[in-house]
């Protein structure tokens, strides 16, 4: 089937988004399947766009494995599908791994690098066709970061943190190369807690965001495991950082900071297009309209309305319940509605 060329809508001024994940049906979960996979990817096109969603994600269904359950896929999907990679880890490497302080959250490492890296069996451009096809419309693919993925990894090759995230930079530039979607978005959760490696992420983000030849954008959280915020640190400490990145628009966690973190970005180049979370994931309570346009009073106040560019949830969805999700994305489009004075 033909692939229509896709571009970001035009208006209104402020696009309503999401970040990536949403919560996986319980039926695909009984009784997975690939006809499974391509109905609810379609039910959850749908249900974003019904719910008022100008740029929406696949909900990232194809990533989903129920062995790892703790970070959805975002870097297990990628890592065992690397050539050169082993994600059967024996005592030992558990063990050097777990040395490894700064990724305590995590058991063990998610594999192993016992050779240089290649392709292996990772095919991003089949899984963003099939999402293009049952899109309907313009729609955002996202990407895990380079630095994200070597910061899970035990490397018995490269021996340098450098090396290893700048392989996996290129391996996954050349993946990302033509694929059929508007938006493509790195999403980086561990360099907000670890600002002295900011020059090697942004080197490596960078390389995606130049392979790819349509609108790009970058996703910052402070983690999310459990509702638990993983990462600390702030905005203000990373303006250096975010401002040498070659994106279109920044993705980036507010509902669930400081209110100083807001303030902090007004350094943020004019050239970048800001995205506000305006809606926390790490809490079921459910926004309203009125607090969603409260919200985004207050950044335009502070950043000039022109910098809001789009409105999105903090992070993914996928821990949440989709009663929950559902009616967070309705209220987050009714409140920029409000904001912009856009009759219902």
């Amino acid at each position: 089937m033909p692939i229509p060329p896709q571009s970001i809508p035009k208006q209104p001024q402020i696009l309503t988004t999401t970040v990536g994940s949403y919560p996986v049906p319980d039926w695909l979960v009984q009784a997975p399947s690939e006809q499974g996979l391509l109905d609810a990817t379609r039910v959850i096109f749908d249900t974003q766009r019904q719910a008022g969603i100008d740029l929406p994600t696949d909900g990232e269904l194809y990533r989903f494995n129920v062995n790892h359950p703790d970070t959805n896929g975002m870097i297990d999907y990628f890592v065992t599908r690397f050539g050169g990679c082993r994600s059967r880890v024996n005592r030992t490497q558990s063990e050097a791994y777990c040395r490894k302080q700064e990724m305590a959250f995590r058991a063990k490492p998610a594999a192993v690098v016992q050779a240089a890296l290649s392709e292996g069996t990772l095919h991003l451009l089949e899984d963003c066709t099939r999402a293009a096809q049952l899109a309907g419309g313009p729609f955002k693919f996202t990407v895990t970061s380079p630095y994200m993925l070597a910061r899970t990894l035990l490397d018995e090759h490269y021996r340098s943190l450098e090396e290893l995230t700048l392989a996996i930079a290129d391996l996954l530039a050349t993946q990302v190369r033509g694929l059929p979607t508007a938006c493509l978005q790195v999403d980086e959760a561990n360099i907000p807690g670890s600002p002295e490696h900011a020059p090697l992420a942004a080197e490596a983000i960078n390389r995606l965001l130049d392979a790819f030849s349509g609108t790009t954008a970058v996703h910052f959280c402070f983690g999310n495991y459990g509702g638990q915020t993983i990462q600390s640190g702030s905005w203000r400490a990373l303006i250096e950082f975010l401002n040498s990145l070659r994106t279109d628009h920044l993705v980036l966690e507010l509902a669930h900071r400081p209110v100083e973190d807001l303030e902090a970005l007004k350094e943020i180049r004019p050239e970048i297009g800001l995205g506000l979370g305006v809606v926390d994931i790490k809490v079921n309570h459910i926004e309203t309209a009125d607090e969603i346009a409260q919200s985004v009073e207050k950044a335009a106040h502070q950043l000039g309305p022109e910098r809001i560019h789009y409105l999105h949830p903090d992070c993914g969805f996928w821990m949440l319940k989709r009663s929950v999700a559902d009616r967070k994305m309705e209220a987050l489009a009714l409140g920029r509605d409000r904001f912009l004075g856009i009759d219902p």
